[in-house]
């Protein structure tokens, strides 16, 4: 194998192990998410991690975070606005990447 071939292999291991941690960032984070939302909506215990799995699931209706948005915004009413919810992806999202990062 030629270094120019190692190089590429290198990258590409690279790129596959970026993506997995986007992944896998991205659904911790739909957990809090769904965590946080639960705590709202009154739900405790099995039925909060219940509706968390259910938030994780929305996630793949369609790429990109639209859809969580759209189930929390129809799922919470006048609980939490568009814009907080929002808000609370940007800082779960944050918080998985740092869980993430202290169990590597």
């Amino acid at each position: 194998m030629t270094t120019f071939d190692e190089r590429e292999a290198a990258f590409e291991d690279k790129f596959a192990h970026d993506q997995e941690m986007q992944f896998k960032a991205e659904a911790r984070r739909n957990k809090l998410l769904g965590l946080w939302a639960a705590g709202l909506l009154g739900k405790t215990g099995d039925e909060a991690d219940a509706y968390a799995i259910e938030v994780i699931k929305s996630d793949f209706e369609e790429a990109g975070h639209e859809d969580v948005v759209r189930k929390l915004v129809g799922d919470l009413g006048d609980r939490a606005s568009e814009q907080e919810i929002r808000s609370k992806l940007a800082e779960m999202l944050g918080v998985a990447k740092a869980q993430l990062m202290g169990e590597a």
